[in-house]
């Protein structure tokens, strides 16, 4: 999940690339994306480089080398991210106090980004921690999916708690009603439910002591819809 001006310089630094055979320099990064320094575009590349999209080389000029892109920008040809199936162990009994035998599923590994704000919104996640094992049948037969630690009790009506980790599959769009990740004027991340409103989004919480968030339609971009929840007791 990258936001809008990581993608926005990952594709500058991309085509710069293609065409010249060097990336730019961070004076023509800072022009390109009409920030005031370059303090910014060296926030971003950190950035891109914890996500796994660049590398930084040592002792070269202008050593930036990309290293995958995103979907959007093509990326299964440069080896998009790419999910590790691991087999379950089928149990040879029953569960304790079931009488149904415990059916054995493939896990598959995501990437677990960081927190996700389900109360107020926090900074936007960019790094992966850690891998998590989700149930294979818990994801979508299409799309990326990533996991989210989720901070905060203002989806607790709608049966999320702090603490539980949730899987997302990236998309762009939503309907009303979808719970969604939310990216709030390209920095903040929020999980809620998502409703249209003429030209505004409302962000709504599942806990009656949180207000719905109404926000103009250009300033909400939706990283990805919910799909499952994983909690640990």
């Amino acid at each position: 999940m990258l936001t809008k001006k990581q993608l926005d310089l990952l594709e500058f630094i991309h085509k710069r690339v293609q065409r010249d055979g060097v990336p730019p320099s961070f004076d023509e990064m800072k022009v390109a994306l009409d920030l005031r320094s370059k303090s910014g575009i060296h926030r971003l590349i950190t950035a891109l480089e914890e996500r796994g999209f660049i590398r930084r080389l040592a002792h070269r000029a202008r050593a930036i080398e990309i290293v995958r892109l995103p979907e959007s920008l093509g990326g299964e040809a440069t080896g998009g991210f790419k999910p590790r199936v691991i087999e379950g162990d089928r149990p040879t009994g029953p569960r304790p106090g079931s009488a149904d035998p415990v059916i054995a599923t493939s896990a598959v590994e995501l990437p677990l980004m960081g927190r996700i704000a389900a109360g107020v919104p926090i900074e936007a996640i960019s790094q992966a921690e850690h891998q998590v094992a989700v149930p294979s049948q818990m994801l979508s037969s299409s799309g990326e999916h990533y996991a989210l630690e989720v901070k905060g009790d203002s989806m607790i009506d709608a049966g999320i708690n702090d603490g539980d980790v949730v899987v997302i599959r990236e998309t762009a769009v939503a309907d009303d009603g979808d719970i969604v990740v939310a990216l709030v004027e390209g920095h903040e991340a929020t999980l809620k439910r998502f409703f249209r409103r003429g030209g505004a989004i409302a962000l709504e919480a599942a806990n009656p002591a949180y207000e719905t968030r109404v926000l103009p339609e250009s300033k909400v971009k939706v990283q990805g819809k919910l799909v499952g929840l994983i909690r640990t007791y």
